[in-house]
């Protein structure tokens, strides 16, 4: 066996990997540039990729206590592009469109005591949401970012990959890139724990960008990152430009942390509003997990769907703005709300 590359040939080969070719949206760096807003960084502003000139949002709709709305017609809604408003050309009132799902599991010591439930709760979650035309991956995260199972529709396979992820907290190494040829992501250089920012990067972009259509990602984690490369911005953009909405079960097992506590629900936060998902708090509570996935099965089972083509037909690249209303004005609408034009990739 050759021996393993320095950091340096590493990190070329994985610059390279993801680059974007010409013509294709520019991808996050790991730090802001010189010169850049703080303020620009920290927008609240999410996206849709479109790389045809026809947006599509898939959205919830939910009463003042969170219950989900069903059955509402196409006129219950208004569409605004940038404060102008935009004819809806489609809408379905429940997506029966395929859904590709990311399961991405912390590994980190944190984890110790809830590892196993989310292993058994996640599991059958599979069992319940997967359909004959779904695909669905799973990944862990520690000191390392593996891609445990590549897309497939087997949940007997997806299990499987589930139960193979276990508790790391030191060593490191491995070498491949998820989505090239699998294997592990190393992260050397400060302290080793939790690479949650690169893992959400990598499942986005070598992952769900590849794909089309209803797309999920669901983090069973504590919220604390510590080791990444990358920031919380560069893991929000690349799932605002796969499309993917992000949802997080926060699993935190807070006899772990002592008198320290933590604090990694402030930035998940951040990362669920800014792609359409949210937060649900489960502790370590198995009942709570359970009932959490069941929440995120009902939320992507009762999504509806709307599509519009833009007066503005540039695709220049620039961020849109796009605000659904609903007809009730006590209905809150839980969706992105904006996309990048970009021209379509060849």
């Amino acid at each position: 066996m050759s021996k393993a590359p320095s950091f340096t040939v590493f990190l070329l080969a994985f610059l390279v990997a993801v680059l974007p070719t010409a013509g294709a949206q520019t991808t996050p760096s790991p730090t802001p540039a010189p010169n850049q807003n703080s303020s620009d960084q920290d927008q609240s502003e999410t996206t849709l990729k479109v790389n045809v000139n026809v947006v599509q949002l898939f959205y919830n709709v939910k009463d003042k206590r969170g219950a989900l709305i069903p059955s509402l017609t196409k006129n219950d809604f208004q569409i605004l592009e940038d404060g102008k408003p935009q004819t809806i050309k489609y809408f379905a009132a429940e997506s029966n469109l395929p859904l590709t799902l990311g399961i991405l599991i912390d590994s980190s010591g944190s984890q110790t005591r809830v590892l196993d439930m989310e292993k058994q709760v996640g599991g059958d979650f599979l069992s319940q949401i997967l359909r004959e035309k779904d695909l669905a991956f799973v990944m862990s995260f520690d000191i390392n970012s593996e891609l445990l199972q590549d897309f497939t529709s087997s949940v007997h396979s997806l299990k499987a990959a589930l139960n193979q992820a276990h508790i790391n907290t030191g060593g490191g190494g491995g070498g491949g890139i998820p989505g090239l040829g699998g294997g592990t992501v190393p992260t050397p250089g400060g302290p080793k724990g939790t690479v949650l920012y690169d893992a959400v990067y990598l499942a986005a972009h070598d992952e769900l960008a590849q794909q089309i259509g209803r797309k999920a990602m669901i983090l069973l984690t504590d919220g604390e990152d510590q080791g990444s490369q990358l920031k919380l911005k560069d893991a929000i953009e690349a799932a605002q430009k796969s499309d993917s909405i992000v949802y997080v079960l926060l699993c935190a097992d807070r006899g772990f942390y002592g008198s320290f506590g933590f604090s990694g629900d402030s930035e998940m936060k951040k990362l669920t509003q800014e792609t359409g998902g949210r937060v649900i708090e489960v502790g370590n509570k198995f009942e709570k997990l359970k009932e959490g996935f069941n929440q995120i099965a009902n939320e992507l089972r009762s999504q509806y769907n709307i599509g519009y083509t833009p007066i503005n037909t540039a695709l220049d690249g620039t961020f849109r703005k796009v605000e659904i209303h609903a007809s009730n004005k006590d209905y809150k609408i839980q969706s992105r709300n904006g996309y990048y034009a970009v021209p379509k990739r060849d």
